[in-house]
C-alpha cells in the first residue's frame, strides 16, 4: 500500500473534524486502517481527538474497531486524550463509545489526567457539563478511594438498595471536593 502524504493526513484529520464517513473510507481503502493509528497532527491529536472532540458517533463507532486500542489513551502535546475532548464539549454519546469499547482501557480513560492535571471527569466539570460528570463518577473505578464505613463486610457478591442513596466525594486535579448524590431507581442524582 502507498503511503500517505502530509497533504492526505490533513485530508483525513479534516475528515475526521466534520464527520466524513465516505472520505475515511476512501483513505483506508487507499492507505490501509493501520496507518490511522500512527498520524499525529501539529499538536499532537489523532483522529479520535478530531472525532471526539466534535462530537460524530457515527465515525467513531466506525473507527474503533479499525485503529490500535492504545489509541483510545494515545495523549496529545497537551497531554489531553480524545475522552478529554469529548468531556470539555459535552458528548455523552462519544464518552460512552470511548469508556466501554470492549477492547479498551475502558474506565480508566476517565482517570489519565493532562498536562494542566485536569482529568476527563474534571474537564467535564469546569465545563459545567454536570450529566457527563455524572456519568463518569457512575461508572469510574472508586475501588482506589477507600471502604466506607459500614460497608467492610460487603462482599463482591453483595448487592445495595437500588431506592439507596449513595454520596460520593471526589477531589479535582485543584484539590476542590464535590460532592454527588447517585439515587437508584428515582433518577435523582446532583
Amino acid at each position: 500500500m502507498p503511503v500517505p502524504s502530509e497533504e492526505d493526513n490533513d485530508d483525513i484529520f479534516l475528515s475526521c473534524r466534520y464527520g466524513d464517513l465516505e472520505e475515511v473510507q476512501e483513505y483506508i481503502s487507499k492507505f490501509g486502517a493501520e496507518s490511522l493509528s500512527e498520524i499525529r497532527d501539529v499538536n499532537g491529536n489523532t483522529v479520535l481527538h478530531m472525532i471526539s472532540g466534535n462530537g460524530h458517533t457515527d465515525l467513531l463507532k466506525f473507527m474503533l474497531p479499525l485503529v490500535s486500542p492504545s489509541l483510545l489513551s494515545a495523549q496529545n502535546n497537551a497531554g489531553s486524550i480524545s475522552l478529554h475532548w469529548a468531556a470539555l464539549n459535552s458528548h455523552l454519546s462519544i464518552a460512552k463509545e470511548l469508556v466501554l469499547f470492549p477492547h479498551g482501557p475502558g474506565v480508566n480513560l476517565i482517570d489519565i489526567k493532562n498536562s494542566a492535571g485536569h482529568s476527563p471527569l474534571a474537564e467535564a466539570e469546569l465545563a459545567g457539563w454536570q450529566e457527563g460528570a455524572k456519568w463518569f463518577v457512575e461508572v469510574m473505578n472508586l475501588d482506589a478511594v477507600g471502604v466506607e464505613e459500614g460497608t467492610e463486610d460487603m462482599g463482591p457478591t453483595d448487592t445495595v438498595d437500588s431506592n439507596q442513596e449513595v454520596e460520593v466525594e471526589i477531589q479535582d486535579a485543584d484539590g476542590q471536593v464535590a460532592k454527588m448524590t447517585i439515587s437508584g431507581s428515582s433518577g435523582k442524582g446532583l
